[in-house]
């Protein structure tokens, strides 16, 4: 995401949050919150573990500010970093759980049809993201919900710029194979 011509760089609020200027860092984390989400939720099994990793990838950008070293560093990089780190973790110390009935319907808010078969067909596909390699899953989740170039997909894979694009078809031939099977 490109900032607005009067929104500060990535680099000034970085540097200004380097400096101590809680507001700077609130405009990152507004800046990218949205799509740390969605690489988050398509990481994980359900959009509440995905808020709690999301905000607890945030709350390492913030506690890693005073160890920071320059403020020339790609700031969106940095912070899928943390993300994929966060996610790593996640699943090292994951340990599933169900919940205990408590004899009570949910309270279930009606919605129309077409979003319940839309909502359905998402956790349709991110189940099937899921179930992939994590270099594919990274891949698809930058490229195709993040919407990030092939070179912005690299720098925060850190790897190369071609190897996203063999990873990409790799990913795209796995995610059609998968839908075909089922």
């Amino acid at each position: 995401m490109l900032p607005e011509k009067n929104e500060p760089t990535d680099q000034e609020l970085l540097s200004r949050a380097l400096q101590g200027d809680a507001d700077a860092f609130g405009d990152i984390y507004e800046r990218y919150l949205d799509e740390i989400h969605r690489y988050v939720y398509f990481r994980v099994t359900d959009r509440f573990e995905a808020e709690d990793l999301t905000e607890t990838v945030f709350l390492k950008a913030w506690e890693a500010l005073p160890r920071f070293r320059s403020p020339d560093v790609n700031l969106r990089a940095w912070i899928y970093r943390i993300a994929h780190n966060t996610v790593v973790d996640h699943y090292r110390t994951y340990k599933p759980t169900s919940d205990l009935p408590t004899g009570q319907a949910p309270d279930v808010s009606p919605l129309p049809e077409h979003q319940i078969q839309n909502l359905d067909e998402h956790e349709r596909l991110a189940g099937l993201i899921r179930s992939m390699d994590a270099n594919l899953q990274q891949v698809i989740i930058c490229r195709f919900a993040n919407g990030m170039s092939h070179a912005e997909t690299a720098e925060v894979m850190d790897i190369k710029e071609g190897h996203v694009r063999v990873l990409q078809l790799r990913a795209l031939q796995k995610l059609r194979k998968l839908l075909e099977n089922e």
